[in-house]
């Protein structure tokens, strides 16, 4: 347990640098909790918790490379554990607030939860004028319905 232990403290040493009014500090901060998520060894309740927290970040700090770093954590996240929809909503209710190459991480993310709620709200950015972002869209529209399928098929 030692080494979990050591990961739950790194990550609470990042949240503290978070608070620095430096953007490269709160950068690398986040790049540290990106590193403990790619590892893949916390529990799903703090992998979880991290998300919803990297989540307020995205949509609340200034800082543009700040909110990319968060995104990119919550991303590398989704890659690891099965993030629950309810935990990376918040990103979809203020998608239109983000910019293209931020859209294309929030996309990412909500066609990785593998759940319909996000369906309508990916498929709004299919003729998005940015091509990486309908290209990020249709990727995730087409996740979703396989899922969808797959899950129906399973039913059956």
């Amino acid at each position: 347990m030692d080494g979990y232990r050591g990961l739950t403290a790194l990550i609470e040493s990042a949240w503290e640098q978070l608070n620095s009014s430096d953007v490269d500090c709160r950068d690398l901060s986040l790049e540290v909790v990106c590193d403990v998520l790619e590892t893949g060894r916390l529990t799903q309740i703090d992998a979880e918790r991290t998300v919803e927290r990297l989540v307020t970040v995205a949509l609340s700090d200034e800082g543009y490379a700040v909110r990319e770093s968060a995104l990119n954590a919550v991303s590398t996240a989704s890659t690891h554990y099965e993030l629950p929809y309810r935990v990376v909503e918040p990103l979809a209710v203020g998608a239109d607030g983000f910019e293209p190459l931020l859209l294309t991480y929030v996309l990412g993310i909500l066609g990785s939860t593998h759940d319909q709620a996000a369906l309508p709200l990916v498929e709004r950015f299919l003729d998005h004028p940015h091509a990486e972002v309908n290209r990020e869209a249709s990727q995730a529209v087409t996740e979703l319905r396989w899922y969808r399928e797959s899950a129906q098929r399973e039913t059956a």
